[in-house]
């Protein structure tokens, strides 16, 4: 019997007849013979009563209460979503056992907020499943060694479910979403995307990491470590979606890909502070290594940096604005700060050194007439910082320029 792992995600589990549809799919498993576990997310979004953001927001200043206690509150919306799901599943015959995360087995550091998982112990999940039970797992959280609550970041249910998968030496995740799949750019901005039927873990980590928002990098980083098959796709259809494991990115066996499919997807990420830094004027040569290392120590993690003889640019997301602009008030660096900043990346395997790539970029944009603020690439990526205004125009400009509504041949 292979064993199967099932997360389903807030929009899937929001009210009681999508919990239905949810539960035909637990049965369908077990009727073809596998052995399930269930991995929830809280129910629904922001606004909706037990949902992730919906209880922060119950805190009148967030900020006062301790991380390890804001963990504890946003803990609950998991373990609410888990024993209202069991109670479906018990409807229909399947016997069931609501567990938390940490008695699931998942033990992480004391990070409280963005814990990281040091170790699954899977020997709970393990004999519930030699008894036939369906272990109902809260996502998103864990515990310390000491038995503190812990969350896992947001994504982090997608994150539970992997660990779970690597742990158990499971056949398969399923990660059940509202989307039939990792699509080639967001549909809300490109109507014709395409749903991508299969990926390599270097290019969905990638995808995830640069703002499609469907599946967690931790999550694929996990995955990628321990080989485990991941497929995200609709709890609302029969749509295969999109399967990531090892050897299924869209190279050709050989590792060549031509210029009109060099892209796999494109991806944005918006509302970045974009800083423009100079050093004092009697800094030493060193003033680079002055500054990141000042920045990290207060824990600020810098993005696209262009480094220049005597000034740098780089972005920080929103919440990192205030920090960055005390520490650079501290150690007397002079800079510009700008809003409204938003990346835009193409992502593909091996494009770096694929004649044509950078220039047909580079001819979108001007045909757009958008301008690059700042750019970046890697052996799978190039990157483009934008005025936020532009957006949406450079995403489609380059789903066009690389036919990404077009199947890849197949070789």
């Amino acid at each position: 019997m292979a064993i199967v792992i099932q997360k389903f995600g807030g929009t899937s589990v929001r009210d009681a007849s999508r919990r239905d549809v949810v539960a035909q799919w637990v049965v369908k498993a077990i009727e073809a013979g596998d052995q399930v576990v269930v991995v929830v997310s809280a129910m629904g979004r922001r606004g909706d009563p037990y949902a992730t953001d919906t209880l922060l927001d119950l805190i009148t200043d967030a900020d006062l209460t301790p991380a390890a206690e804001r963990d504890l509150l946003l803990s609950c919306g998991e373990i609410i979503s888990a024993v209202v799901l069991a109670s479906h599943l018990r409807r229909q015959d399947i016997p069931v056992k609501v567990l938390t995360g940490g008695e699931a087995g998942i033990i992480t550091d004391d990070n409280f907020g963005d814990a990281r998982i040091l170790e699954v112990q899977p020997k709970v999940l393990q004999n519930l499943l030699q008894d036939g039970v369906v272990p109902v797992v809260a996502g998103f959280q864990g515990r310390t060694v000491e038995g503190r609550v812990t969350t896992l970041g947001r994504g982090g249910s997608d994150t539970t479910a992997v660990a779970l998968g690597a742990a158990l030496h499971a056949a398969v995740v399923d990660i059940f979403t509202d989307v039939d799949g990792i699509k080639t750019a967001d549909p809300r901005i490109v109507p014709d995307a395409r749903t991508i039927s299969q990926l390599d873990y270097d290019e969905i980590f990638q995808l995830a990491n640069l703002g499609a928002r469907v599946i967690h990098p931790r999550a694929v980083e996990i995955g990628r470590q321990f080989s485990v098959p991941i497929r995200v796709r609709s709890t609302f259809s029969e749509s295969q979606g999109t399967l990531i494991a090892p050897g299924q990115g869209t190279l050709d066996p050989w590792g060549h890909r031509d210029p009109d499919h060099a892209v796999t997807g494109i991806t944005q990420l918006d509302h970045l502070m974009q800083f423009r830094v100079t050093p004092p004027p009697a800094m030493h040569k060193d003033w680079a290594y002055h500054l990141f290392m000042s920045l990290g120590e207060n824990g600020v993690s810098v993005d696209l940096i262009n480094l220049f003889p005597d000034q740098v640019y780089f972005c920080v997301p929103p919440e990192k604005t205030q920090i960055t602009e005390q520490t650079l008030k501290d150690i007397g660096f002079g800079y510009e700060a700008y809003d409204d900043r938003a990346k835009v990346s193409i992502v593909g395997s091996a494009i770096q050194g694929l004649p044509g790539v950078v220039g047909r970029v580079m001819a979108a944009m001007a045909q757009s007439q958008i301008e690059i603020l700042q750019s970046a690439d890697s052996h799978s990526t190039i990157t483009l910082l934008l005025h936020r205004r532009n957006m949406e125009k450079a995403v489609a400009a380059l789903h066009k320029q690389f036919h990404l509504d077009e199947e890849v041949p197949k070789t």
